[in-house]
């Protein structure tokens, strides 16, 4: 909608040529307006200095009248000493003319009357009142019939002696057509020099615009190339406005600070990078660590040399020490490039057997495994299956406070719709709100719940297999998170 329209969405160039436009549309306008006022004040004041001209004419010719007269000069006499004048005064005048007695009742007209004529209207008590408190003795009365303005003069008719004997009446209608003619002539010609103009306002102001804007263009497509990770060129040009050329020293030295800047940033960057790939690799290698030594740990807790079992469980120590001591070296060996990391060897396993396995290293009572069915066999990475378990396991283990009493971690595998889902649900502290937005960060980490990069890693490792993780958290009951990964068939 045009309501929508909004003039900032318009170049500079384009307000430039418009406003110079609307200029020259305005000054027109504004001098048409003017010259039709002019032209109606003018045809104003000429009826009405017409009308005055006349007046005066035809109390000079009917003061001689009386003045030449033998009748007695009273009221009751005008219709007898102006019955044969009044119309002979009309010719000479070219106006109407009536006399009114003093009380407004007409004496004398010199418009024809026919006997179906109705008598004629006295004078209005209102007129007679202003004509009599006058200091000229005189009123004229403006109305508008048909849209045609008719003037209606009245003024007092004396003696010798300056005693009122009647009013005299003039109406006047006033006749524009001159004046109407002489202004729309007026208007053409001024039609045709606005015409000329806007032509070469056109003209002017498309030149005037381009110029304008030609070095703003120039700085605007330095601008828009200017980029952090390039070298970026300065403006060699010498405008002819000292604003420009303000701007153009603005930007050059914009470019110098940007060159700095930049140097700046890369090294940070690359500092900050090593500090970032030495934090993952720690965090990565104590990963396994960790298992290890609670292996260890137990074994060396649980160790009987009597055992009829012994071969067999120093089998499984072994083998599980293995596959951690495996997972440090794909680490070390894949943390290049850290989007592949580790990197993913599939292998036709059963889910539920590896998290079941996974569960071992950890000696907590409190940990319990859930499985709909004894097997779901799909085609992933065993290693950074392992790695999903173990660091979300051990994430809902610190998140117990010391002082809780009756813990629970319980790990539960379903299948779904194509998907095999590990879900791991803690009784713990949960998550604080203000947490939840960070909790996939690298970077993040909090004491209580001793989620750190680990949690941000396992994101990349689901993600690469188009998988989802997610979590429901409540402050003070508890966290469940819920890895969901597609069944890779063999």
């Amino acid at each position: 909608m045009l309501k929508g329209f909004k003039m900032s969405m318009l170049s500079l160039r384009i307000r430039i040529f418009l406003s110079m436009i609307v200029l020259v549309l305005i000054a027109s306008i504004l001098m048409a307006s003017i010259s039709i006022i002019q032209f109606k004040n003018e045809a104003k004041e000429y009826h009405q200095e017409r009308l005055e001209r006349k007046e005066s004419a035809i109390k000079e010719h009917i003061n001689y009248v009386l003045s030449n007269t033998t009748y007695p000069l009273t009221t009751r006499n005008l219709a007898l000493i102006f019955k044969d004048k009044i119309h002979e005064l009309a010719q000479i005048h070219e106006l109407e003319i009536n006399i009114y007695g003093l009380n407004g009742k007409l004496q004398k007209s010199s418009k024809a009357s026919f006997s179906v004529d109705t008598v004629k209207p006295p004078i209005p008590k209102y007129i007679l009142k202003l004509v009599e408190s006058s200091i000229e003795k005189r009123y004229v009365d403006i109305k508008n019939i048909d849209g045609i303005k008719n003037r209606s003069s009245y003024s007092q008719i004396k003696d010798e002696k300056f005693k009122p004997l009647g009013i005299l009446n003039i109406p006047y209608v006033e006749d524009d057509g001159f004046y109407e003619a002489e202004l729309k002539n007026f208007l053409l010609k001024l039609g045709q020099v606005y015409s000329l103009m806007l032509l070469i306002a056109f003209g002017l102001a498309y030149f005037l615009s381009s110029y304008i804007t030609k070095s703003l263009k120039t700085i605007s497509d330095k601008l828009r190339d200017t980029s952090l990770d390039q070298k970026n060129e300065k403006i060699v040009l010498e405008a002819n406005s000292k604003e420009i050329n303000l701007l153009i020293k603005a930007y050059n030295g914009m470019v110098d600070e940007l060159e700095e800047s930049a140097t700046k940033l890369a090294q940070s960057e690359r500092e900050e990078a090593w500090r970032e790939m030495a934090k993952q690799v720690a965090h990565e290698i104590k990963n396994p660590l960790t298992p290890m030594r609670l292996t260890v740990q137990s074994f060396q807790r649980k160790f009987d040399a009597n055992d009829p079992d012994l071969k067999q469980k120093l089998n499984d120590y072994s083998k599980t020490l293995i596959q951690q001591i495996d997972t440090m070296s794909s680490v070390a060996s894949a943390f290049s490039n850290f989007a592949s990391m580790p990197a993913q060897q599939n292998e036709t396993l059963n889910v539920v057997q590896v998290v079941e396995l996974a569960l071992d290293i950890f000696n907590e009572e409190f940990i319990a495994f859930e499985s709909e069915s004894n097997a779901v066999i799909s085609k992933m990475d065993r290693t950074q299956l392992i790695r999903i378990i173990t660091n979300l396991v051990k994430n809902a283990i610190q998140s117990f406070p010391e002082e809780q009493i009756e813990k629970s971690v319980v790990v539960a595998v379903k299948k779904d719709n194509g998907n095999v889902l590990i879900v791991v649900k803690d009784n713990g502290n949960g998550i604080d709100p203000e947490n939840v937005d960070h909790i996939f960060e690298p970077k993040f980490t909090t004491k209580n719940s001793g989620m750190g990069l680990g949690l941000g890693i396992i994101k990349n490792i689901i993600e690469n297999y188009k998988g989802t993780i997610s979590f429901e958290t409540e402050l003070g009951e508890g966290t469940t998170f819920t890895v969901s990964l597609p069944i890779i068939n063999s």
